[in-house]
């Protein structure tokens, strides 16, 4: 009887995870049929309930990542899709979850983050059309976004060149030349009058 009974145990104890796996993926699968009709309120309640009876299911996590997303909660699936990239061992799990975080990344404008989860999903998959396609649409409006810096520069450069001044005649130059010591001459009579007026001024006795 003792027999009986542990083989009876070991075979419940053998059933039980294979019926809640089958129960998991009903839920799951009941979550994508709303997903598809978006209808995405009731999605996220299909997953966070599959999560609940196995916390560690990634199908359930990578879905409810995609839902958060279309609920207008893009940080959320941001952080998941950044667990779900450290915990799948396969490159192509791993590039999915990199092109998914780009795609949330480049729908918010963060042209910069978007690019590196590209290349990140090109990393695990270098086939993988999509991203390199993405990653070029990103790289091409960061580059309307931002001008390149060389031709600021070279407009400063110019901008702080003196101006060249206007080249003069030979007439001009020689009457600008008698001017000037017309004005010479002047100084030096007017220096010469005070002078003479200095001496000749009487001093006051006490």
């Amino acid at each position: 009887m003792k027999k009986r009974f542990i083989i009876w145990s070991m075979a419940i104890f053998i059933v039980q995870p294979v019926l809640k796996a089958q129960e998991v993926d009903e839920i799951i699968k009941k979550g994508n049929d709303l997903y598809k009709q978006q209808q995405y309120e009731p999605a996220k309640t299909a997953y966070d309930e599959a999560l609940a009876k196995d916390t560690s299911n990634t199908t359930a996590k990578f879905n409810l990542a995609n839902t958060s997303f279309r609920l207008s909660k893009p940080d959320d699936a941001i952080k998941s899709f950044d667990q779900l990239a450290a915990k799948y061992k396969s490159p192509g799990e791993k590039a999915r979850a990199y092109y998914n975080k780009g795609v949330v990344l480049t729908n918010q404008r963060k042209l910069e983050e978007s690019i590196d989860a590209y290349k990140d999903a090109l990393r695990q998959d270098p086939n993988d059309k999509e991203a390199r396609e993405n990653l070029q649409k990103a790289l091409m409006e960061l580059k309307k976004k931002t001008p390149p810096p060389k031709k600021d520069q070279k407009k400063k450069q110019e901008n702080k060149k003196p101006k060249e001044q206007p080249k003069m005649d030979k007439k001009e130059a020689e009457q600008k030349l008698k001017l000037l010591e017309q004005k010479e001459k002047q100084l030096q009579q007017r220096i010469q009058q005070q002078k003479v007026k200095v001496g000749t001024s009487s001093t006051k006795d006490w």
